[in-house]
């Protein structure tokens, strides 16, 4: 896939650059047409609701459950029907309007869906449709809860699971504005600019100056001629040694990767309000705790510092979370309070619990008070986004290592390498975690760390030095969050195997091999045997705080097993079905979650973008499959490595199944299901374009690497604008 030396020369453009030139234009031509696209369509706005006055219901039930409300009003061009169900995997949703027994209009909304409400879309009608009845059908699933909002004691609905309720189900009919979101983008802009600290639309322009930065750096990077090394033949063979180690040390493209994943990240920052991003008001409890009372949680309660509640109050944090409803702040009023109770002099001192986070371990935590401390002149928010910006550097050195990683496993794709990398530096998914306050986000890039080590290792051999670098990065992913516990028995496979290939190269460092493993693996265990034992000798649960994540539940191990491959595979004839509702988890949870679920999980495409989606990576899929199967042979050398690599993956997937299995079938608590427990794999994804890149073959492999980086650039525009819609529309 490299131009040749002499074709360089001749000062003729390569065939296969000009390839990528096309690739760039179409590339760049795609990307401005799908955010023109987004952009020209118009928001839906309620224009009729049947919620009245009175006090609210909420009823939870398990399998399939049908109603018809009667006395509804259909207005004309309504585009979607909004019904309050809320669910943590949703099933199918359906709805006909019948009048007089005839069906006037109908949708139906897939399986998938998570939070709520449910917005199921409808053909429009252009008339007035008066006393209809609005029938909806819910699939059977585990749970839905529903909001009946009941005005009168005679209004009444019947339902097929049991008679009447007193009350009618909350009913919402939307149409698209008159206005595009072109039309909207100053008041939009205007939106983005509340709270924060400091306000102001400039919160905007930084978004966009940080989003034509991205741009530009990819397409330099995508274009970067992979034979520039001509330059070097004026050099001493003495001077182009040195040059070629300080590149391997520091590659230009690597920190290009990185720049490009910090200012993504950045820009999510900013796009993202304050504490809306998972878990974040715990995060930040804890980095609170750490700094200003200088001790760990106590408590899985979620008690923040009186400035911290302050702020949530006034960021009307509790109504937006979970309801896609609900925007941020809207009036300058609004932000004046904001500004009035930020500049207070509140206490900064949590009161010993960090919410959900108390169970992590507190080195990502303890880091995080630096940038903490640094915002120690700003009010609460602006030590809020200094640390956020930790979390998009972490993301950088995620895009740096992945680059790394594929530079190392792949050595003969140099035209690709930079496709691996920016396809993570890219990935919305890793942009919008890395935006808020997230061990995440640490955890990517130890992660990726790994991945580059093992792959050097299986190269080039284990050293002493890159064992204790492995099991060094292990030691700190085990005190950095306790989900590592499932990337780790790879990483420990990986090591052995390493130990054993050198064992058996009988050269002098062969007896050395074994030396250094003994002395690996205890350094990779020690945080966690340290950890159980501080919290045994403390009387507190072997894993900390309440001891839930990891439990002390006891399960039927043929039951756990069956769930966990429900989760992620449809479920064999004998099995129970865990999942009632949903058609293919793969497809449902997974894939459709790392396409696009964004907020609390309350965020979300229309089904048409997950559609769209999927046939391109099946693409992507179908062309590393294609290069896969071309050079099968030279696999069979690297079998350990790829059982290394696979090793991992079903290790983090066999964790969150686990964790899934006891807090939802056991302890009928929520799901632990979450797209981003996925992301410590980012490094294989960015393994997987490049290869997908090498299997358009020699011609076409540099066109084709160009458009999968922008087809990665195009969606995290338009997943960016998809979050501006929802928070600030």
């Amino acid at each position: 896939m490299e131009p040749s030396h002499s074709t360089l020369a001749s000062g003729r453009l390569p065939h296969v650059h000009a390839r990528a030139w096309g690739a760039l234009l179409a590339g760049l031509t795609l990307t401005a047409a799908a955010v023109a696209f987004a952009l020209s369509r118009s928001p839906s706005e309620v224009v009729a609701s049947d919620a009245l006055p009175g006090r609210a219901l909420l009823v939870q039930t398990a399998g399939g459950l049908s109603a018809c409300q009667t006395g509804e009003s259909l207005p004309p061009e309504v585009s979607a029907i909004r019904l309050s169900l809320a669910a943590w995997v949703g099933p199918r949703v359906s709805v006909q309007v019948l009048s007089a027994g005839h069906v006037l209009t109908s949708g139906a909304r897939d399986s998938g869906w998570s939070a709520g409400p449910v917005t199921v879309p409808v053909r429009p009608l252009e008339h007035v449709a008066a006393n209809v009845s609005v029938c909806v059908a819910v699939a059977r699933s585990r749970t839905v809860t529903m909001l009946l909002v009941t005005p009168t004691s005679s209004a009444q609905t019947q339902w097929s699971l049991g008679g009447s309720l007193p009350g009618r189900i909350r009913i919402e009919y939307l149409r698209q504005e008159s206005r595009s979101w072109w039309e909207q983008a100053l008041s939009v802009a205007r939106r983005m600019g509340l709270g924060r600290d400091p306000a102001g639309t400039g919160i905007s322009l930084l978004v966009l100056v940080l989003m034509l930065a991205v741009t530009s750096v990819v397409c330099e990077l995508a274009l970067r001629a992979p034979g520039s090394r001509t330059r070097a033949t004026t050099r001493t063979p003495r001077a182009r040694t040195r040059a070629a180690g300080t590149l391997r040390r520091f590659p230009r493209a690597g920190v290009a990767c990185a720049l490009v994943a910090f200012m993504n990240a950045a820009a999510w920052s900013l796009i993202t309000p304050p504490f809306q991003a998972p878990d974040e008001p715990a995060h930040f409890a804890y980095v609170q705790l750490l700094a200003e009372n200088h001790r760990l949680p106590a408590s899985e309660l979620d008690e923040g510092s009186p400035a911290e509640q302050a702020a949530l109050n006034d960021l009307e944090f509790e109504a937006i979370r979970f309801d896609p409803v609900r925007r941020s702040l809207l009036f300058a009023a609004q932000q004046r309070k904001l500004e009035h109770d930020l500049a207070l002099p509140l206490s900064q001192r949590g009161l010993g619990g960090a919410g959900t986070a108390s169970l992590e371990p507190p080195l990502y935590y303890a880091i995080a008070t630096i940038p903490y401390e640094l915002g120690a002149g700003g009010s609460l928010l602006t030590r809020l986004e200094l640390v956020r910006l930790l979390s998009a550097l972490f993301a950088a050195i995620t895009a740096l290592f992945a680059y790394l990683f594929v530079r190392e496993a792949l050595p003969g794709s140099r035209s690709a390498w930079a496709v691996g990398g920016l396809a993570v530096a890219l990935f919305p998914l890793l942009g919008f975690v890395s935006s808020g306050i997230d061990p995440d986000a640490m955890l990517f890039a130890i992660c990726a760390a790994l991945y580059y080590c093992l792959a050097r290792g299986f190269r080039r051999g284990l050293t002493p030095r890159l064992a204790l670098i492995i099991a060094a990065l292990t030691a700190t992913g085990f005190v950095t969050k306790l989900n590592f516990a499932g990337f780790a028995p790879g990483v420990i496979a990986g090591l052995v195997l390493l130990a054993v290939r050198t064992s058996r190269r009988r050269t002098p460092t062969t007896p050395a091999a074994y030396r250094t493993l003994a002395i690996a693996l205890p350094i990779a265990v020690c945080p966690v045997l340290l950890y159980l034992s501080r919290n045994v000798l403390a009387g507190k649960p072997p894993l900390g705080v309440g001891g839930r994540t990891f439990g002390t539940i006891h399960s039927s191990l043929p039951r756990e097993l069956s769930y966990i491959w429900q989760l992620y595979l449809p479920p064999l004839p004998w099995m129970h079905v865990y999942f009632p509702g949903v058609v293919t988890t793969t497809r449902e949870l997974w894939f459709n979650g790392l396409v696009g679920m964004y907020g609390w999980a309350d965020t979300m495409f229309p089904v048409w973008v997950y559609n769209l989606a999927l046939i391109l990576a099946s693409i992507i899929a179908v062309l590393a499959a294609r290069e896969l199967i071309r050079v099968r042979h030279a696999l069979r050398p690297r079998l350990a490595e790829l059982a290394t690599y696979g090793l991992t993956a079903v290790g983090v997937m066999t964790l969150v199944g686990t964790q899934s299995y006891l807090s939802d079938a056991v302890d009928g608590r929520e799901p632990y299901w979450e797209p981003r427990y996925l992301l410590p794999m980012l490094g294989l994804w960015g393994l997987v374009t490049t290869v997908a890149a090498r299997g358009a073959g020699r011609r076409w492999g540099m066109a084709t690497g160009v458009l999968i980086v922008f087809l990665l650039l195009t969606h995290d525009l338009v997943s960016q604008l998809q979050v501006i819609a929802r928070y600030y529309g």
